[in-house]
């Protein structure tokens, strides 16, 4: 979110530098499945395509059932993604510095200042955010993301999941490869860690703070999708509302949990609902159904 918000606000005029505590640009452990929505906020990223999803089969232990999206579904390299969105930021003039965490431009405390000679401070620093914590906010929950990729061509319009108890597991086909991978508890996820598989922390919660000069977006706000663990579209979608109140931040808190929190509260609610259901009832799920992937409303 974080080079987005980079690129739309050095396009309107502001000054912005992007400091990556790490020496490359890049999302590496991300499913990469992003709904059509996401041509939308980046129409460059239509290059990007590796295949299209139109469906998902869920595959409870006595029931399965088949979940046509209302919208398609892109397969996307995320690492590819960020950095096409990094050269757009850079070529709207945004610096963009690796290595580079600068922890002086925040303060501790829940009424945490910001340095000389800076305006506004965005976190975008992840799900573990570092500026987060220097506000004094709570922890989101967290689970574990595990991705794999096997050397199976498969250019099928259709996902499959299994769920777990605590998550899922899901196996994807990106055209050329396949993935496969699970969200899990965090207590039961390092264990289910294999040989060449790589792990991701998953956060999720709503937490901006009341803070005017200072704000969380994406994934160090905890915003992805209580069903999925998906957050590129909510991400997106946030910063979007930042980008409409830029600078006034409170009014940006207010409004993202206007849209927000009652997204959260249905899609927790209906997941427990199918899961619930799924498990001990299956016989009352439908075998079809239709979604909307990105906020199922």
């Amino acid at each position: 979110m974080g080079l987005y918000l980079a690129w739309k606000l050095s396009e309107k005029g502001h000054k912005v530098t992007v400091f990556e505590k790490k020496d490359k640009i890049g999302k590496e452990a991300c499913s990469g499945l992003f709904s059509e929505r996401i041509l939308d906020f980046i129409p460059q990223s239509q290059e990007l395509i590796q295949n299209q999803i139109s469906s998902v089969l869920i595959h409870f232990p006595k029931r399965t059932i088949r979940a046509e999206f209302s919208k398609r579904f892109l397969v996307m390299s995320h690492f590819e993604l960020d950095n096409l969105v990094a050269i757009l930021a850079q070529k709207s003039g945004s610096e963009i510095k690796l290595n580079e965490t600068r922890p002086d431009l925040v303060s501790f405390g829940p009424h945490a200042e910001i340095g000389l000679g800076v305006d506004r401070v965005i976190g975008c620093d992840g799900a573990k955010s570092m500026i987060r914590k220097k506000l004094g906010l709570p922890e989101p929950r967290y689970r574990l993301g595990i991705q794999r990729f096997a050397a199976e061509e498969n250019f099928s319009n259709q996902v499959e999941v299994w769920p777990t108890q605590g998550g899922f597991s899901w196996k994807i086909p990106r055209g050329k490869r396949t993935e496969y991978g699970a969200i899990t508890p965090m207590d039961r996820g390092f264990q289910a860690l294999e040989q060449g598989s790589i792990g991701a922390v998953i956060p999720q919660g709503l937490i901006v703070p009341k803070n005017p000069k200072i704000t969380l977006c994406g994934d160090a706000a905890g915003l992805t999708k209580p069903w999925s663990g998906g957050g590129v579209i909510w991400g997106l979608t946030a910063a979007e509302i930042l980008l409409k109140n830029f600078p006034d931040f409170l009014k940006y808190q207010r409004e993202m949990k206007k849209f927000f929190l009652p997204k959260i509260i249905f899609s927790k609610t209906a997941t427990k609902i199918v899961y619930f259901l799924g498990f001990k009832i299956p016989r009352l799920l439908p075998k079809k159904i239709k979604v909307e992937g990105d906020f199922l409303l």
